[in-house]
């Protein structure tokens, strides 16, 4: 009987989440590996991922929300890009060491690649977790301008009341990176003054689950071109893939 290699998602409230039917697929159907499975780690805070990394025959995990940053804190190494982020969502295990990578900053390059997402004066970044550090990151490699809008009175962050017809006038790409709107609290969007919002913009809402969220709808309303998580998710999953590989054959 062959051994099972186990991968997984580490993450609060995941039962949504698209990674383990995408890589139980892959596993399957693509790379033909009957001895791999990829299991949800629901775990209500991150003191329990110790528990996670006692399992046997761990190959390869992935992080979300809400864990990308504390996740550090638990790990061996931190590959130079995801430490210059500051956020972690893939963790390899090499010669005994849990090592972690930043794949969420290829997936959302390559979104806005294959998008021609490039015609936007500065971009609005709703949310301070893990995933907006991917987005600043970007931001600041890119010379781009952008604000950082959180509930965290901290680090010069815009609150939703400061966001005004100055910070909205040009063609903004507005990313949401926070979990509102992600199923099943699907009535709910980010508390952004839409009615200020001009149809230059561009919606990004890096939530997948629904395809159109809220958060989309009204941009959509508004005449923006919008476009979901989806993409980008694929695209760092299949570079978590590239990463795990090596390990696997």
């Amino acid at each position: 009987m062959k051994e099972i290699k186990q991968f997984g998602l580490i993450g609060r409230n995941i039962d949504y989440s698209f990674s383990r039917n995408y890589f139980t697929d892959k596993f399957n159907s693509i790379e033909k590996l009957s001895n791999c499975e990829y299991i949800n780690f629901d775990i209500k805070s991150i003191e329990e991922v110790n528990f996670i990394f006692d399992q046997k025959n761990l190959f390869g995990l992935n992080v979300t929300i809400p864990y990308k940053e504390d996740i550090i804190d638990y790990l061996d190494e931190v590959d130079n890009l995801a430490h210059e982020i500051g956020s972690v969502n893939t963790i390899c295990f090499e010669n005994k060491k849990k090592i972690g990578y930043n794949t969420d900053i290829i997936g959302f390059k390559k979104t806005l690649e294959i998008n021609s997402l490039d015609n936007f004066d500065s971009v609005l970044i709703l949310g301070s977790g893990g995933a907006s550090k991917t987005v600043e990151y970007f931001c600041k490699k890119n010379n781009l301008s952008y604000k950082i809008v959180s509930r965290q009175n901290k680090n010069n962050y815009l609150s939703y009341n400061d966001i005004n017809k100055g910070v909205l006038s040009n063609s903004v790409l507005i990313v949401n990176c926070t979990p509102v709107g992600t199923f099943p609290n699907i009535n709910y969007s980010p508390d952004l003054p839409y009615n200020l919002v001009n149809d230059r913009s561009i919606f990004f809402d890096l939530v997948y689950n629904p395809a159109e969220t809220l958060f989309i709808k009204k941009g959509k309303k508004i005449g923006c071109r919008t476009i979901n998580g989806y993409q980008m998710l694929k695209f760092q999953a299949d570079e978590s893939w590239n990463l795990w590989e090596k390990s696997i054959k």
